[in-house]
């Protein structure tokens, strides 16, 4: 039973800064276009390298829920 809590403990809180940061790169970048279109280009690789970089952690939580 304590190692389903822990499990599920560490993808939710693996999960939601991740999720979070996601969230908060695409609402920059988003930003960062809408006040100077022509950016659109130079904007998008950092964006979904970013939001790639954010999501092999949220990755590395689910490995170690697993393991728990």
């Amino acid at each position: 039973m304590e190692i389903t809590l822990v499990g599920g403990a560490v993808i939710a809180i693996g999960g939601i800064f991740p999720a979070l940061a996601i969230g908060l790169i695409g609402m920059k970048a988003m930003e960062a276009i809408g006040r100077n279109p022509e950016s659109g280009s130079k904007v998008l690789v950092p964006m979904l390298l970013g939001m790639a970089f954010a999501e092999a952690i949220a990755i590395y939580a689910l490995l170690l829920a697993f393991r728990a």
